[in-house]
């Protein structure tokens, strides 16, 4: 066993075990420049023998940069933006970057104040999944460093850097499938009304039932909160209602939970008599009896992506700058067919 000094290790020992010169490591540790696989292998393999740890503080103090990301996100419990932030984290630690999380617990104060935690901190850029009813963008427009949305935009107006899922053409494509199998009671429970995420979904819904010439009675739009409990009391008002639809479109996944809660109690089979589409497609999702038809979103892809176009704006001479030009990406999201739904039950 190699004998590790009781002192930080030094680019040149690394370049000195590695066999290659010290720019060669330099170029590997701060993720500059080519070199090859064979030459970053061996520098790798040099730096975990050695136990290397780069000096952050200081790179930090010669390049006046943290080399940290903040992010913000609305609630930390719910795997969406776990997920997200996972992706987020697998394009920033190839790079170099460390990522500061925050929670807003669905608070706009609670935002602001996370905002301003991070740039007390220096980070070199942010990514935020915004509150409803958010100050966030006002708040960053006064301030230097670069930020991207993610998930969610603060207003129908903003323009600025923004990676989202198609939420409208998501929730047109859903609809347009339960149509497809005959339904024409057709319900949805719409998540907050102050999210423009819900809004889009409502809006798809909407379309696809108009351009089917089906209506939408207002009773057959139920609000809820995005937590499970308002899935629940949603169902229920729907399933106890004079005349309930024959499916029930469900625009998130929480609330879904509180669905699948209701039709269990009041006895009502699924799809045999109520049809569930899910939005949003977990691991739980394909398990479930039945297993749920979902809109599938792109979530690890939405925090990999918002990672890159950060990046393009932090770095001007990065290979991300040069392929991301937009300030708008908008992902694509996938129907994923299961056995929750089907054709109406016979009259």
């Amino acid at each position: 066993m190699r004998n590790l000094p009781n002192r930080p290790v030094t680019l040149r020992e690394v370049a000195r075990l590695a066999g290659v010169s010290v720019a060669t490591v330099s170029a590997v540790v701060n993720h500059k420049g080519s070199v090859g696989a064979e030459s970053k292998r061996r520098v790798e393999d040099a730096m975990s023998r050695l136990n290397y740890c780069p000096d952050t503080l200081a790179r930090s103090l010669k390049t006046g940069r943290s080399y940290a990301i903040g992010l913000v996100v609305p609630d930390v419990t719910n795997p969406f933006f776990m997920n997200a932030m996972s992706g987020l984290e697998t394009i920033a630690r190839s790079r170099g970057y460390s990522v500061v999380l925050t929670n807003s617990n669905e608070d706009a104060e609670q935002e602001l104040q996370n905002l301003k935690f991070l740039h007390s901190r220096r980070v070199d850029g942010i990514v935020i999944d915004c509150t409803p009813r958010s100050r966030a963008y006002e708040y960053l427009m006064t301030q230097s460093c670069p930020f991207v949305f993610m998930d969610r935009l603060p207003s129908a107006e903003f323009s600025g850097r923004a990676v989202i899922v198609d939420n409208f053409g998501a929730a047109y494509t859903a609809t347009k499938h339960l149509i497809g199998l005959g339904h024409a009671k057709i319900a949805i429970i719409v998540g907050r009304p102050d999210l423009l995420v819900g809004l889009d979904r409502l809006a798809g819904f909407r379309a696809a039932m108009q351009e089917a010439g089906l209506p939408v009675g207002d009773s057959y739009i139920q609000i809820g909160s995005l937590r499970p409990e308002s899935g629940y009391e949603c169902g229920m008002k729907l399933i106890t209602s004079p005349e309930p639809p024959t499916a029930i479109f469900a625009s998130n996944h929480a609330m879904t939970l509180g669905l699948m809660r209701a039709l269990t109690e009041r006895q009502v089979p699924c799809p045999e008599r109520m049809s569930v589409l899910a939005f949003d497609d977990f691991p739980w999702a394909a398990y479930s009896r039945p297993q749920l038809t979902t809109v599938a979103q792109p979530v690890f892809k939405l925090g990999m992506q918002a990672m890159r176009m950060l990046l393009a704006a932090i770095e001007p001479n990065s290979k991300e700058a040069e392929e991301i030009t937009d300030t708008r990406l908008i992902l694509k999201t996938e129907l994923l067919v299961r056995q929750s739904t089907a054709a109406p039950p016979a009259c």
